[in-house]
């Protein structure tokens, strides 16, 4: 198998170290360090930290692509494969410890004032994100199991806004319960 390139090495490290400590918290030094890249490597690759964290929202979108996945096995209802794909995200939010939560999340908070190009970004993922979920949801009104009285969209950008919330309490709070609750109440109550 041949060796990632440098570049490759790079945008995995800070990936990594971006989403376990945060952007302000990473140093350069930090990300060539868990690359095992010489520091000055780091600007052959890239013009600043900001355009790594650019491309690692990318990076991290193309990693969340794979499970969305689930949310096309229409051997399932929509509803079953919408909970089942919030069932894997707490899942991993579990396994994680609550200690990194969503990338796309944590640099919507860190960063939205400092980084017009991460904010740019970030937007643009939690919009396909968010197209992702309204299209299984408008499955779901089509066939009767949600009430057609919002917007498929409007749904989706609630749920995605609730997912995130929960994701923020259950790492506070370092206790899962944030993130039952919205699994009760969006498919009991808001999808439901």
């Amino acid at each position: 198998m041949p060796r990632p390139s440098l570049k490759e090495q790079l945008l995995v490290a800070g990936l990594e170290t971006f989403h376990r400590r945060g952007f302000n918290a990473t140093s350069v030094q930090d990300i060539t360090d868990a690359a095992g890249a010489p520091k000055g490597s780091f600007y052959n690759h890239f013009e600043s930290k900001e355009a790594l964290a650019v491309e690692a929202v990318h990076r991290y979108q193309e990693k969340g692509r794979a499970r969305l996945a689930i949310l096309r096995e229409t051997r399932l209802a929509p509803l079953r494969r919408l909970r089942k794909y919030f069932e894997t995200l707490v899942g991993l939010v579990v396994e994680a410890e609550f200690n990194s939560g969503c990338l796309l999340g944590n640099f919507a908070s860190e960063l939205s004032g400092q980084s017009p190009a991460v904010r740019e970004a970030v937007a643009g993922a939690f919009e396909l994100w968010s197209d992702e979920i309204a299209r299984v949801i408008g499955e779901a009104q089509q066939g009767g199991a949600v009430p057609s009285g919002a917007s498929p969209k409007a749904l989706a950008d609630f749920a995605l806004e609730a997912w995130e919330g929960a994701q923020m309490r259950a790492r506070a709070a370092k206790d899962r319960a944030p993130l039952d609750l919205f699994l009760k109440l969006t498919f009991a109550k808001i999808l439901g």
